[in-house]
């Protein structure tokens, strides 16, 4: 986490020059010099397989290794074994250790349910699902957060059940428990996901950030629950203590505080502390992800003239953090680029890419996730 960030801090502050440093994964390059990207599997140059090595995270290269079914990279002793998954719906283009037991690569042994795929329409729902996922948790591994899959560590892993409706038709609910995430596979048709955001009067509503979202539940059981940063995340976020039921009705039948933008980064974090945090953490994700993209292709917002105040440590959680600079950098480079990015939809005719507002009080509260995420990750 640490170098990721200080390379992010770069790639922000420096030169036109350094702001091309390779992303993660947003952007790399064939053998042959052809450009390829995160999903790809072939290079559409020469036709040479690709995949994804996620300790590494990059897409690379591949040459046929002398054993079957085992594939290396040029120079390299390292052996690979392709997904399982690779030619299913999933078109999974991760790769694993050869001498890995596992058939399937980290991101889909996180699988515990999929769809049924004789269902007419399932197969592409299923696609759609896994491709945000493994964006999920490529991003995940890049952070260095902890990362087991229930087959690991039945009380403390992860996992996901993609479902549709049951045998009454009673859709699923998408939500967390103790590690198992759910998620209603409708929601991957764009359709019946905008017609969703528009009845809950939502500004935003991906398949990308339900994952995110539900995946902030799962790391506040693990990164803040029991921990020395209870007493902080109450400071900050509220007492999750408070009966959630009771806090789910009162939002449905009353909706958010008139003043809910002073404190929260959407209307439904106001519903309970729960909510604000996995809210909060699931724009910290969108933040981190889409700034290290930009910046992979050379975009720099500093290069356009925007008038607006940027953030000073004021508006921070631990204004003394040694880092408190950097993340201020993070945070008005990503106020500069979200404005880009809205004008870039707006020209096109689109709603706008964020269409959010962050005030000082959800800047201190990105402060704290970034505090814990880099806390939580091993020092490189």
């Amino acid at each position: 986490m640490n170098r990721f960030f200080q390379a992010l801090g770069l790639r922000i502050g420096d030169s036109a020059k350094q702001t091309r440093m390779p992303s993660q994964k947003a952007l790399g390059k064939c053998t042959c010099g052809q450009p390829i990207f995160f999903r790809n599997s072939q290079c559409l140059a020469c036709q040479s397989p690709l995949g994804y090595e996620p300790e590494r995270g990059q897409v690379i290269t591949l040459i046929a290794g002398e054993d079957a079914h085992t594939w290396r990279i040029d120079g390299e002793a390292q052996r690979y074994r392709r997904c399982a998954n690779l030619h299913t719906a999933a078109g999974c283009n991760w790769l694993l250790p050869h001498a890995s037991e596992a058939q399937r690569c980290i991101a889909c042994q996180l699988n515990r349910t999929i769809p049924d795929l004789s269902i007419p329409g399932n197969p592409q729902r299923w696609s759609r699902l896994e491709i945000a996922k493994r964006r999920l948790v490529a991003q995940l591994l890049n952070l260095g957060l902890p990362l087991l899959s229930k087959y690991e560590d039945a009380s403390r892993g992860l996992a996901f059940d993609f479902l549709g409706p049951d045998l009454d038709g009673q859709a699923p609910v998408t939500g967390h428990a103790s590690g198992l995430i759910t998620l209603n596979i409708a929601e991957a048709d764009d359709d019946v996901r905008e017609q969703t955001r528009i009845q809950l009067r939502e500004p935003y509503r991906t398949l990308l950030g339900h994952f995110r979202h539900e995946v902030g539940h799962y790391y506040w059981d693990r990164l803040i629950a029991g921990s020395p940063w209870l007493d902080d995340y109450r400071r900050l976020f509220g007492d999750e203590r408070i009966d959630y039921g009771a806090a789910l009705q009162r939002h449905y039948e009353q909706g958010p505080p008139a003043d809910w933008q002073n404190g929260f980064v959407s209307a439904y974090a106001t519903m309970h502390p729960w909510e604000d945090w996995a809210e909060t953490w699931a724009h910290y994700l969108h933040m981190m992800d889409t700034l290290d993209t930009a910046l992979s292709f050379g975009m720099r917002a500093g290069d356009v003239e925007l008038e607006f105040r940027p953030f000073t440590r004021a508006a921070l959680y631990d204004p003394d953090d040694p880092q408190a600079e950097h993340f201020l950098q993070f945070i008005n480079a990503w106020i500069e680029l979200a404005a880009m990015l809205n004008e870039l939809a707006r020209s096109m005719g689109h709603k706008d890419l964020y269409p959010f507002v962050l005030s000082a009080a959800v800047v201190g509260k990105l402060q704290f996730i970034h505090r814990v995420v880099e806390a939580a990750s091993p020092v490189n």
